[in-house]
Formats: structure tokens, sequence, C-alpha cells
């Protein structure tokens, strides 16, 4: 996320905030109301009944699509004929309204307002600063706003149960948290006593030539500690969004046991590449493509398709310590928090096998 969108906001501001506060819902007496605790604590007053949810940013936008899709008051952004496939249809034909996700990205207040969402539901980021513009932008539209933690999948356990409960579906909720848990509890014990020296030295390759990365701190790359390996970028992130800038020969020097690929065709073409090859990762085939269908399994955005990502991932480095059946756990993991039933084709496709 840049502080560029702080800039932005102000000038859209100051085009129709007049009209935002005529189109803000009035707080009707009768309206009933319960108060709720978000989880950084903050008391906020929401409706009895909660109908329509803006998610503020991708993430949010993906854990709502899992507990119930008809809450989501619109999208972030269109998607794509393939991820359609995986979706629903109803979901993928909402009105696009925009959200906080990067590069000066914001919403569109007018279209947000069009939508009449009750509440709206932010990923709370640990830098405050970053926070401010959307607080604003919901008290000028009188919009209850709660704050949720998703840097962590241990986050992911309480952010189920929390948003769940708050949307009227806490069995569903439950029901995904009791799952995100259960993984945890499996891929743990399997990484229990995995000497520091044997850890796995893994690089995450982002961008069309591979030359972008995220810090070992970073929440965009959480899933490499997670699994056991240690992220070769050792480093504090330059800002929120991340996608540091690295050199061919910075990774050469730190030389990987492995690489993770966001970019499928940079993951085919690396084998080709003569700077690469001088790479472990490269020379011992251990370049991996991420698998991204509906939604990336590791990162940007990310979402809850870390949940199976860590298995995935986990699998890919430690197959003996972790030796699950990925083509059975992602044909679970489809159908219980997308609904979908997986062909053994496509199981075969997403995990290049």
């Amino acid at each position: 996320m840049s502080c560029s969108f702080c800039r932005s906001l102000k000038i859209s501001f100051c085009g129709f905030l007049w009209a935002m506060v005529l189109l803000a819902p009035a707080a009707a007496t009768d309206a009933r109301a319960r108060m709720v605790e978000d989880m950084t604590g903050r008391k906020v007053e929401v409706p009895d009944d909660i109908n329509k949810v803006f998610p503020s940013s991708p993430p949010m936008m993906y854990m709502l699509y899992a507990l119930d899709s008809g809450k989501v008051a619109g999208l972030n952004f269109p998607f794509n004929k393939q991820e359609h496939t995986y979706l629903r249809k109803e979901f993928v034909n909402l009105p696009v309204i925009g959200g906080w996700f990067g590069q000066g990205q914001t919403p569109n207040l007018e279209n947000v307002m069009a939508v009449k969402p009750d509440v709206m539901l932010v990923w709370f980021w640990r830098k405050t600063a970053l926070n401010q513009p959307m607080e604003k932008v919901a008290k000028t539209i009188n919009m209850p706003l709660l704050y949720i933690y998703l840097d962590t999948l241990d986050d992911y356990v309480r952010a189920f149960r929390f948003v769940g409960e708050l949307v009227g579906r806490p069995e569903r909720g439950n029901k995904l948290a009791d799952y995100t848990q259960q993984v945890l509890d499996d891929v743990r014990p399997a990484l229990l006593g995995l000497p520091e020296e044997e850890k796995l030295r893994v690089y995450y390759a982002e961008g069309p030539d591979g030359l972008k990365t995220e810090c070992d701190q970073s929440p965009h790359a959480v899933l490499i500690e997670a699994a056991g390996g240690r992220n070769i970028q050792h480093c504090e992130a330059s800002s929120a969004y991340g996608m540091e800038s690295v050199s061919i020969e910075e990774v050469m020097s730190k030389n990987p046991d492995v690489i993770l690929a966001r970019d499928h065709k940079f993951a085919q073409r690396i084998y080709r590449e003569k700077q690469w090859s001088l790479v472990r990762a490269v020379q011992n085939h251990r370049v991996y493509a991420i698998p991204a269908l509906p939604f990336n399994w590791f990162d940007r955005p990310p979402s809850f398709m870390r949940i199976l990502g860590l298995q995935w991932l986990t699998n890919k480095l430690y197959p003996k310590r972790y030796p699950v059946d990925m083509a059975k756990a992602t044909h679970d993991f489809y159908k219980l928090f997308l609904d979908v039933d997986l062909s053994d084709e496509e199981i075969h496709n997403m995990l290049n096998l």
C-alpha cells in the first residue's frame, strides 16, 4: 500500500465531499443496532442484521467470499475469464467499487455508497498511518469500520470466527476456522525439530524477470517461514507494498536452494537463461510456479488460499517430513472454501504435476 493514495484521496474529497454527506445513510432512531468489539479491541456500533459489506481490500473481499459471497457489496477489481471458472456468477457480476490495495488505489466513494453497505471491513496495518485515510472515509460517509488482523495464518483462525459471527454465519466461520487450525496443527509437528542448518533457503521471485521479491519480515512472504524455509531476503520492507528490487548478482550470491516463482512464464523460462543456470535451485530443478487459481496460493493478494499454500509449500520443501496427498488436499480445500468440485485434470494442472 502506498501513501500516494492519501494525496489522491484529498483531491477526490474536494470534488464530492458534500455529495457524500447527502448520500450517507442517516442514522435512523429506530434502527436496531448492536455494539461489537473488532479484532483490535475497538468498540463499534453496527446494524443488528448485516446484509452488505464493503471489503476495503482484496484479502477482505476473498474472506467474505469464502464465508458468504452474498454479503459482498461490490468488487475491488474485475476478474478475468479464467478466474470466472471457479467463482460464482452472481459474485463476478457485482459492480466494481474499488478499494485500497497499493500503488495509490482508492475506491470510488460514489460507487461505494450506491451499493449501500452496512459496514466496512479493513485489514489492520501495523503502521497505523496507513489506516487513517480509511478511517477518514468511513467517518465521512457514516459507515461503521471494523479492523481485522490477517498478517498470519493464526490470524485467519480468529478472523473466520469473528467475521462469521459478525455477518450472521457463525457455523460457517467456525468450520473454516477449524479447518485452518487443523492444517496448522498438522504442519507444525512435521517441522518440529528441523535443524536450523537443514532449513532450505528460499527466494520468492516476483515480476516477469524474477527480480522483485519480499523481505523476510513482510506479510507478503509469511509462508516461507511457516513452511520451515528461510527467506534469503533478510531486510525490512521499504514500503507496505513491498516488491523489493534485487539484482541477479544478489540472488546468485545468496544461492537459494528453492525458488518460488509468481510468474509462471518466468518459471518455465528460467531454465533457459544462462545467468540463472548458476543458481543452485535451478541446477537442482527446484523452481516451483505458485498455483494461482482462482486466487494466488501464496501472495498478491494474500488471502485464505495461503492455508492450502502452506500445505503445498511444506510438501515441496520437505516431502518426507510432510508427505501429504496434495491432490486430495486441493480437492477438499476447493470443495470446502470455494464450493468447487475440481476434476483430476484441473488438480493436475494446478499442481503442475
